[in-house]
This record gives structure tokens, sequence and C-alpha cells, in this order.
């Protein structure tokens, strides 16, 4: 079980506040243990359909119950006579910059403050402590750092060391017997040890230099984020905005490494014992952003030949397009991380794309690119795409359909699948662009659709 912090953060409940039901919540800590008092709630619903729903990145319990509470407004109109649903919300410990407005859905302090440029406002600096719990120390350097922006190149090395301590990286390398730079370098590293991404292993000054062209690039040129830092042979305070960035991205890997533990060793688990208890229950997974990696790497507890799991969409999910690839194309003897997990889904794989999400198209690539890559930080290479910026890749036979076709039409009823909703998911503001813009009757329907729920 994890210590505070790492567990159940976000408290319990039966959905105060949710406008449909029954209603339930599957709490899990950072290492995928349950809350069982939650896990009961679920066992008892008199339901026939059970739409289970992870959030992404989020500060705390109430914005993702208000997302939930959104999300499933047009449910109870649009299935058929014969499905009662139910409707679980899963809540697991990840966190949000509050710089990361979600359209049409208003957060108490959702916004940073006016005037803090490249500073952490208070909301954020709350929520990384909440995060990453005993490590005050180190984010009040870190916060000193980005509010006085020195013009230092030891500052940047120090504030990069800071960063990679956070994001566990040193601890993991040295439990192999290496240090983390001379594991993606040295040509003897032993080979159990963990892939890096090069922004944690790279120069900090040039990784500060891409991410914060990375933000200019997304819409987000404000304060710290151009000027003369993002030239050769400029100065060094213009960068302060992609330091503020690789933060970002090392709260991001933590999430990544989190969400599939929740996934595989707490969700996965759970269904299958709801599912050998209410063998006539049928569940339909919906995962955003990292909660979609949730909500697929928890197809690993399936037991082979189960097919209580009807449907599984993924709205802008954060992981790799080809996670679900047998062969992968730059490397034709391995596979995805979830190679052939579809089959075990009694229904599609939707995997619901926009090409305005920001995070994904822009910072996802360049966070999962790993470190000696010959194409260099900014270079394009598919092997780091994102499948809610894309899509399904290398899955043989996996249609591609736009929004309007998978309405008319409905999704297939088996494999995976790839919609374009870049139609209705197209609002939101810089740096993250239209990731958390998902609450849309339409996207409503296609999780209908996949779970052959309608009316």
């Amino acid at each position: 079980m994890a210590d505070v912090g790492g567990g159940f953060g976000f408290g319990t409940g039966t959905g105060t506040g949710i406008g449909v039901g029954p209603y339930a919540e599957l709490t899990f800590d950072s290492e995928g243990d349950v809350d069982r008092a939650s896990q009961g709630t679920v066992s008892r619903m008199e339901a026939t359909d059970v739409l289970v729903f992870a959030h992404g990145w989020n500060s705390d319990r109430s914005t993702a119950t208000r997302l939930y509470d959104r999300f499933f407004a047009p449910f109870p109109a649009l299935v058929g006579p014969g499905v009662r649903l139910g409707y679980v919300g899963v809540v697991w410990p990840s966190m949000r910059f509050s710089d990361e407005p979600i359209p049409d859905f208003e957060v108490a302090g959702a916004l940073a403050e006016p005037g803090h440029g490249c500073a952490l406002d208070p909301l954020t600096r709350r929520a990384l402590g909440e995060f990453w719990p005993g490590r005050r120390a180190e984010l009040d350097r870190l916060a000193e750092l980005l509010a006085e922006q020195p013009e230092s190149a030891a500052a940047f090395i120090e504030f990069g060391a800071l960063v990679r301590e956070l994001a566990g990286l040193d601890a993991v390398h040295e439990a192999h017997g290496v240090h983390a730079v001379q594991a993606v370098h040295a040509v003897a590293a032993p080979a159990a040890v963990p892939a890096v991404p090069a922004i944690f292993t790279e120069d900090v000054l040039e990784v500060c230099r891409a991410l914060s062209l990375a933000l200019a690039r997304a819409g987000a040129a404000a304060a710290g984020t151009e000027g003369p830092g993002l030239t050769v042979g400029g100065g060094l305070r213009g960068l302060w905005g992609g330091a503020k960035e690789l933060l970002r991205q090392a709260a991001y890997y933590t999430m990544k490494k989190r969400a599939g533990v929740v996934g595989e060793r707490g969700l996965g688990p759970v269904l299958a014992e709801l599912a050998a208890g209410r063998p006539a229950m049928r569940f339909h997974l919906i995962g955003h952003s990292f909660g979609a990696r949730v909500v697929s790497f928890s197809l690993r507890a399936v037991p082979d030949g189960a097919r209580y799991v009807r449907s599984v969409t993924l709205l802008q999910g954060a992981f790799s397009h080809y996670a679900f690839s047998d062969r992968l194309p730059h490397d034709k003897g391995r596979g995805g991380a979830l190679r052939g997990l579809h089959r075990k889904v009694d229904g599609p794989v939707v995997a619901c794309h926009s090409p305005h999400d920001s995070a994904l198209k822009v910072f996802y690539p360049l966070a999962s690119r790993m470190a000696g890559d010959s194409a260099g930080l900014l270079g394009f290479d598919e092997r780091w795409g994102a499948i809610g910026h894309d899509g399904v890749r290398a899955v043989p036979g996996a249609p591609r359909l736009s929004l309007d076709t998978a309405l008319r039409e409905g999704v297939p009823t088996a494999g995976c699948v790839s919609v374009d909703a870049g139609s209705v998911v197209r609002r939101g503001g810089a740096p993250s662009g239209a990731h958390s813009d998902i609450c849309h009757e339409e996207l409503a329907r296609v999780v209908v659709s996949a779970g052959r729920m309608g009316r």
C-alpha cells in the first residue's frame, strides 16, 4: 500500500453531485490498491451494462467527479430500453498544472493567477506537493529557480538534476547498478535498464531550448517562452519557459508509469472479481488521456476466454499509437506494449483522436523520444506518436473513420478502430490545446455504438 500522497488522496464516495445513477467510484492509490469499500458499491449495482470511466490528469477528486457528471449526462437518452446503465468513475492519483484550461469546464482556480509567467502559481505548487509527497525541499527550490529565472547555466543544470530526482530516474538506475546517463550512452549498459526519454538525459539547456520552441509552436509564446534565449548564442533567461515545461513533463512521465500500474494491478483485477460475482454484467471501459492508458492496461488482467469487457473507448489517449501492434514497423521483432490485447474485448477498441490536441501532437512525441535517437529532439519520427493524435497504427485491417461516419453507420463490432473526432474535439488554450475538450454528446454516442447499447 502506498503511503501518504500516493494513497487514497481523493477519498471515496457514492457520487454526490452526479446527475445519473446508479453511480459509484473505484478509488485506487498509486500502487493500484483499491479502496475495498468503493469496490463493494460497484458490486451491488443493479445494471446490465456498466460504464467505467478513468480520468486523465487532474488535481482533485471534485474535478474528476464533475468531469464524470458532464460526460455521463447524455447516456440515459441514448441507450435502448433493454439496457440498464450503471456508472463508475475511476479515481486515481494524478495532477494537472493550473495553466491547462478545460473548455467550458469551470474549476475553482483552474487557471493560473495572472502575472506568474514561468513561476509556479500557488495552486500548481500545492498540487505538485500532493503528487510528490515528502519532496518539499526539492519543489521549493524548483519554484525558487522558476521565479528568479537566473541567467546561469549552473542554475539550469541544478534544475534538471532536481527534476530527474523527482521523476525517480536516478533511483531506478541506481537499482540497476548504473548511472542513468551511462545507461543510455554506454554500449555495455545492462539490457534490463529501463529506457529513459531524451528530455531527461540530454543537455538540459538544449532540452529547455527545444521545449521553449515547442511551446511557441503550441501557441504558448508568453512570458519566458520566446526571446533571445531561443537563438544560438542568445541569453538564457528566455529558456525558463522550457524549464517549467520540463517539470510538467516529469509529472507526465510519472503519471504515465502510474497509469499502467493502476490499470494492470488495480482496475484489471477488480473488474475480473466483479465479473466473477456478476457474470451477466457487461463492462464498457472509457479513458481520457492517461486514463486511456489505465483502462487499456487493465486488459492484461482479463482471463483468456472471458467476454465481460464489451467495449473500450479511448478519448485522446496519451500512449503510443503502436501499443496494440503485433509488430512494430521500426522493429519487426517486437510488438507494442498492449499487443493483441484488443482481442480480449468482446467488441471494438475505439481510439478517438484529434489533430487539435497540442499536448499529444507537439509534446508527447518530444517527451517520448528515447535518448540517443539520431533524429534529435525536434526531429519528426512516427515512432513516438500518440494514439490520441492520429489513432491506431500498425494494426492490419483497423479502419479509420470520420466522426460523422462513425455516428451515421456505427463502428465495427470488433477490433481496433480509429475515429477522427477533430470536428468536435477542437477547443482549448495553450499548451495542451484541445486535449481536454471531450465532453460532447457525439463522443457519448460513439461509446454507445461501440457497446451496442443504442436504441
